[in-house]
This record gives C-alpha cells, sequence and structure tokens, in this order.
C-alpha cells in the first residue's frame, strides 16, 4: 500500500473513530482543547492589531493579517504534528488522527448542555435555565421567558449540528484533520471578532466573510439531511422540507437559517424572532409556524434530531472515502 492510500485509509477510520468517541465522551472540561489555544492566539493578535482609532481601512487590512495568521497556524501545527508521527510510527499517526478528529466534533457536549436547560425547565426552574442556555446563546438571556428559553436552546442546537458536526466532517472529508483545524480557527475567529458592533465592523470583518464561505455547503447539506431524518424519528418530512424552503433565507447570516428552518419545519414550532443582544434588540423575522406551542421536550427532539443527520453526514462521509481509496488505491 502506498503512503499516500495509507494515510487515506488511516484518516477514514480516524473520522470513524472521532465521531464514537465525540458520541459516548463528549468534551472533557478538564482535559486541554485545541480550540482553547486557537481562542488564546486570536485574542493574543487582536491585543496587538486592533488599532481602534477610527481608520477603517487599516483596521480591516489587520482583521484580515489576523485571520490569515490564525488560519496558517491552525492547519499547518496539526499538519505537522501528524507529520511527525507518521515518520515515528503510521500506528502512531493514526492514534493522533483520532484524538485530532475527536476534539474537531462537538455534538455530545451541545447535547449534553441543551438536555441541561430541557431539565431545569421541566424541573420548574427558570432561573437555572437561564443560566444553563446562557452558556451556549450569545443573546442576553435575563429577558427571557419559559417559552424563549426554549426557542433559544432549539436554535443553537439547530445552528450547531451544521458548526459542530457537519462542517467540520465536512472539511475533514476533503482535508483530513487538518481541514477541520482550518474550519474550527475561521469558525472560532467569528464567534469572538466576527459582531457587527462598533468594535469589530471593520476588524472582524474579513473572518466573518470567511465564516460565511466555509459554512455555505456544509449547512445546506446539513438541512437536507435533517429533512431526510424526520422518518427516522417520527417527524414530519414534509412540512420540513415546505419549512426549509420558505424560510432558509429569513436570517442575516446567509446560513444560519438553513438548519434553524429544517429544524423549525420538523418539529412544527415558530423559532426565531426579535432578540436582545449587549442591551440593544434586534428585529428578527420568524423562522416556520406557530403551529402549537414549543415544550421543553423539543430541545430533546432537536437534538436527536441533530444525532440521526450528524450520522448520516458521516456514513456519507465514510462512503465518499471508500469510493476514493477503490478508485485511487486498488
Amino acid at each position: 500500500m502506498s503512503v499516500f492510500c495509507e494515510i487515506l485509509f488511516f484518516d477514514t477510520c480516524a473520522l470513524l473513530v472521532g465521531f464514537v468517541l465525540d458520541f459516548f465522551i463528549g468534551d472533557p472540561h478538564r482535559l486541554p482543547h485545541p480550540v482553547r489555544a486557537i481562542g488564546a492566539i486570536i485574542s493574543s493578535l487582536e491585543r496587538r492589531l486592533r488599532l481602534g482609532n477610527g481608520d477603517s481601512a487599516r483596521e480591516r487590512r489587520r482583521g484580515a493579517l489576523l485571520a490569515v495568521a490564525v488560519m496558517a497556524a491552525s492547519t499547518v501545527t496539526p499538519a505537522l504534528v501528524l507529520a511527525a508521527a507518521y515518520i515515528i510510527s503510521p500506528y502512531l499517526y493514526f492514534a493522533v488522527d483520532c484524538v485530532m478528529c475527536f476534539q474537531l466534533l462537538a455534538a455530545r457536549q451541545l447535547v449534553r448542555e441543551s438536555d441541561a436547560v430541557r431539565r431545569a425547565l421541566n424541573d420548574g426552574d427558570v432561573e437555572l435555565a437561564r443560566t444553563r442556555v446562557s452558556m451556549i446563546v450569545g443573546r442576553d438571556t435575563d429577558v427571557l421567558d419559559r417559552d424563549g428559553i426554549c426557542r433559544a436552546a432549539v436554535e443553537t442546537v439547530a445552528e450547531n449540528a451544521s458548526d459542530g458536526v457537519a462542517a467540520p466532517l465536512f472539511w475533514m472529508t476533503l482535508f483530513g484533520a487538518p481541514g477541520g483545524f482550518l474550519y474550527k480557527s475561521i469558525n472560532t475567529m467569528d464567534s469572538m471578532i466576527g459582531y457587527k458592533n462598533e468594535r469589530y465592523i471593520d476588524f472582524g470583518r474579513f473572518a466573518a466573510r470567511a465564516d460565511d464561505a466555509v459554512n455555505f455547503i456544509p449547512s445546506r447539506l446539513c438541512a437536507v439531511l435533517m429533512i431526510l431524518s424526520c422518518p427516522i424519528l417520527g417527524l414530519d418530512m414534509h412540512n420540513a422540507w415546505r419549512i426549509f424552503r420558505r424560510d432558509r433565507r429569513k436570517h442575516d447570516s446567509p446560513n444560519s437559517a438553513e438548519t434553524e428552518s429544517a429544524c423549525a419545519g420538523a418539529l412544527g414550532v415558530r423559532l426565531a424572532g426579535d432578540a436582545r443582544y449587549g442591551g440593544v434588540w434586534h428585529k428578527k423575522p420568524h423562522i416556520g409556524d406557530d403551529v402549537r406551542p414549543i415544550v421543553p421536550d423539543d430541545i430533546k427532539r432537536c437534538g436527536r434530531l441533530m444525532y440521526v443527520s450528524s450520522a448520516l453526514a458521516l456514513i456519507l462521509t465514510l462512503a465518499l472515502r471508500a469510493a476514493l481509496l477503490l478508485i485511487i488505491c486498488l
């Protein structure tokens, strides 16, 4: 077996192992995580590069410089680590690759944290539910009532079905673990500096647009897989497709409403609407129809929908990789 075919085989197996590890273990908080290191690099470079003097052109150039530097470091570093591991032993390469793939996926942790919101609501502890949901959403949670907390949790699970699973899988399918880390670096930058506020409107523009670009295909694939997952879970596939086609562009982001609309249609609930961020209310259109009131158990249903669509994404990934192995290596 050639080196290329051996690496392709190990990468494909590592995707499967990483997915299984994430499903059963999730993200152990006590262990170091590379995304935290990426966040530290972004913060350090921001302190050195962001001017904050109102010079829009220079802010954009410096923001682009930060983004390119973070993307390069986040891609080259894991590639060098994997190369060094392969030189030592192909089996060490495989072990390191499995750990990297595991760290790049976030399905289990998202379900775990959103389910904590559901349990608090079912126990009648709205204040605890607000605290829990504040850990997974960016909006102000102190103004949310019970229904608002449910909607916020469902929306973040639906959106992160793409950001946390489908998109990393997509980029790992194309470029292995370094491709996954490239995606994570862009996604992390967007979550830290990609805001359209006075502080980041110029400095974070490159990062925000890069995030739109790398999520464009995965978000749409994930939404379609969510729709295809509905019969497996006893959800309404026809309505999911109808709401997806109608509402998938009802968001400032070109990608966020793709999975939210599919999820809203599948569950038969209405999501989105006006939200407050940093003390400022933002007008946002609703996604889905108000067929019935949203309830805490919809959070659990959305988590299951994410898991099944993620499993379908993995099957598609493995099938494509297997076909490539047969074409190139046999």
